[in-house]
């Protein structure tokens, strides 16, 4: 008489093992991880608080808008931007990024930017 084969035993899977494993890898990755920056642009966001000293001379006006750049009053193209900053005769130069600026194009526009001589870029809400 053939014998019937037992139904296999479900067993049930042990999660503590598991989320050591997973603590082990989180503590790897976090430990063997840098958290250096790369690319670094130098600009001061400017936050309210006390008005600060008046300076001797105005500074710049930079807009940052989805297709083009205004300096001050007149267009400037991104290739062209650093001279133009040079140009402008301010030493800081407020950056202030139009509604619908995606952060990548801002990016551009600070790395453009960041040669010219005795500019200090400051980041202000548009």
């Amino acid at each position: 008489m053939p014998r019937r084969a037992r139904p296999a035993r479900r067993r049930t899977l042990a999660l503590t093992s598991l989320i050591d494993v997973i603590f082990l890898l989180l503590l790897f990755f976090m430990l063997s991880s840098t958290f250096t920056r790369f690319g670094d642009l130098p600009f001061l966001a400017e936050t309210g608080g006390p008005a600060p000293m008046p300076q001797q001379e105005p500074p710049a006006f930079l807009r940052v808008l989805p297709d083009r750049l205004v300096l001050n009053v007149g267009e400037v193209v991104l290739e062209d931007l650093r001279p133009a900053l040079e140009r402008a005769g301010s030493s800081v130069v407020l950056v202030a990024p139009a509604e619908g600026v995606t952060a990548q194009r801002l990016v551009d526009v600070l790395a453009a930017a960041r040669g010219a001589a005795g500019v200090e870029l400051r980041l202000i809400g548009g």
